[in-house]
């Protein structure tokens, strides 16, 4: 018979890298919405066609840059943490939305510099008579925009959506709402290029909302719970725990 030692406690065991994986591609999902605020903080350089040659603090401007910053960063992060896991169930679609969500991290910085480029000539007194130089680089803001934030998500939702659902590494309503979000987010961008529809109609909303609690959920769900039990997860998981110490009786 053996007796464990009263002061030989087993060791708590430490989080595994699947589990870190999962923690910091959710945290990373999460940073992403701290952009929300740049709605407003960009109003007066978005909406006032003489913002370049008006009185006025850039506070807003500079604040909303920073945080879109932040998020382009967010973008690639998402990518890179996940790509390993992900590419065990296809390695091609797993590149495809490295590619793709580097790209729309390309837009939001294109974005930002456009914006930034209009407070820059503001500062430096350029005055009415470069009026149309800021209303090109807002109007070049917009485009990105749409063809990177809007669209690029749906992009993003039908690759990352379709292997994980695939893999079962996350309930499967999580990347269906992402499935289902892509195609209503695809056709109210086409529509807002061909000038049918408003980037910021109730169609626009409602079109965005699947894909908007599409990555939301995701970064909850992995933050929270990690990834769940699937085949293509075996042998990533480490978890080491630590024998426990036992005597022989005399």
């Amino acid at each position: 018979m053996t007796s464990i030692r009263p002061g030989a406690a087993t060791k708590r065991i430490p989080m595994d890298s699947l589990r870190k994986t999962a923690l910091a591609a959710g945290v990373l999902y999460l940073i992403t919405f701290i952009s929300i605020p740049t709605l407003a903080l960009y109003g007066p350089v978005r909406t006032d066609p003489n913002y370049i040659a008006g009185p006025g603090p850039d506070t807003g401007t500079l604040w909303g840059g920073a945080l879109e910053m932040i998020v382009a960063l967010a973008c690639i992060g998402t990518a890179v943490a996940l790509y390993p896991v992900v590419k065990r169930q296809n390695e091609a679609v797993a590149l495809g939305f490295v590619g793709s969500r580097v790209l729309e991290a390309a837009a939001i910085v294109t974005g930002v510099v456009c914006l930034l480029s209009v407070v820059t000539l503001r500062q430096a007194g350029a005055g009415a008579n470069a009026l149309p130089t800021g209303q090109a680089l807002v109007a070049m803001y917009d485009w990105t925009f749409l063809l990177g934030q809007t669209l690029m998500p749906a992009v993003n939702a039908l690759l990352l959506g379709s292997l994980l659902y695939r893999s079962r590494l996350v309930p499967r309503i999580l990347p269906l709402l992402g499935l289902i979000g892509a195609p209503l987010l695809l056709a109210s961008t086409t529509a807002t290029y061909f000038g049918i529809n408003d980037r910021l109609s109730v169609w626009s909303v409602i079109a965005t909302a699947p894909i908007a609690l599409w990555e939301f959920s995701l970064g909850i769900w992995l933050v929270s719970k990690g990834f769940s039990p699937s085949p293509i997860t075996k042998g990533m998981a480490a978890t080491v725990i630590a024998p426990a110490r036992s005597d022989v009786p005399a």
